[in-house]
């Protein structure tokens, strides 16, 4: 049996000081990648993009700025492979991601994708900030959830399944990579890999630290997903996006209070009251239920977190 073709996207608009080492990740993998591309998404200094591109064998693709969706979607376009990964301008992976997560979707032919484990590291990529917390899931239901993080980052994804739900939506700039997982799951399961493969770097820049266009931008694609269930009957899809809002509402919170402890320590209380009027404004009913959730559990054995990790991101704290 010949090994399975697997294309590597990778998407910027800018000159990433880690864009070298990401690349040499994926040209270290055990299974060796049939090509790497990169998308300059219009990046200001697009010789420096090109040339290390190049130092790394991948080929590039040069557009006027047309937003990460739109980028991917042309990445896609220029990928042979039956397999795709998406690989961000600041993450690593781990030798063998490739290869572990084309195999489990090779052994199950009704699998639209694999993700796996993924932790999170500081900007130097040397401390670990947090351990990858992924566990399987048993049902699209679950991946409305939000149950565990499947993210972009951590995705292996089946190219005839990516096809099928027509990709990235060209619209979206924050939450694309939930939307299509939440689209991916309608049309198959998706395979956990348990091994931590994937390091997620921290940085200044990441979306993940503009929480409130991120809350915003989860909660737009949830409800859009809810309102087509809805119109399509489908009872149990709908309550799960509601959970998912839910969380999404207490992530909100959760961020907002986490950044007005910062401004205080700061001493600037005002900015710091101002955080917690927009979660006020955006997730009136967060604090009551991420309250009324802790209070439940005390004395209980603790629940899982899901963590806002990864661009534009389909994870969400559910404190």
């Amino acid at each position: 049996m010949s090994a399975p073709r697997v294309s590597v996207v990778v998407a910027t608009n800018r000159t990433s000081p880690h864009l070298a080492e990401a690349l040499e990740s994926a040209c270290r993998q055990t299974l060796v990648p049939v090509e790497i591309i990169v998308v300059d998404d219009g990046s200001p200094d697009a010789a420096a993009v090109a040339e290390v591109a190049a130092s790394a064998g991948a080929r590039i693709v040069r557009l006027p700025p047309s937003g990460v969706s739109v980028a991917r979607n042309v990445g896609v376009t220029q990928a042979s492979g039956e397999y795709v990964a998406f690989l961000d301008d600041d993450d690593r992976w781990a030798p063998e991601r490739l290869r572990l997560q084309a195999a489990a979707l090779a052994s199950d032919p009704g699998a639209v994708a694999s993700y796996c484990g993924m932790r999170t590291v500081d900007e130097a990529g040397v401390q670990e900030l947090a351990p990858a917390d992924q566990v399987a899931v048993a049902s699209r239901l679950d991946v409305a959830r939000r149950l565990t993080g499947i993210i972009l980052p951590n995705l292996l994804i089946r190219r005839t399944a990516l096809d099928a739900v027509g990709g990235f939506h060209s619209r979206l700039r924050l939450a694309e990579d939930l939307d299509l997982v939440l689209r991916l799951a309608e049309r198959g399961t998706f395979r956990f890999v348990p091994e931590q493969l994937v390091d997620y770097r921290a940085t200044s820049t990441n979306t993940t630290r503009r929480h409130r266009e991120l809350a915003r931008g989860i909660e737009e694609v949830l409800r859009l997903h809810q309102a087509a269930a809805s119109a399509a009957g489908d009872v149990d899809l709908v309550a799960a996006l509601g959970e998912s809002l839910r969380a999404n509402a207490r992530f909100a919170w959760w961020a907002a209070g986490r950044r007005a402890r910062a401004l205080v320590r700061d001493g600037r209380p005002a900015r710091a009251a101002g955080e917690l009027w927009w979660a006020l404004g955006h997730a009136p009913g967060g604090l009551v239920d991420g309250l009324s959730r802790r209070l439940g559990s005390a004395g209980k054995a603790p629940e899982r977190k899901l963590e806002p990790i990864g661009p534009a991101h389909a994870g969400a704290v559910s404190p």
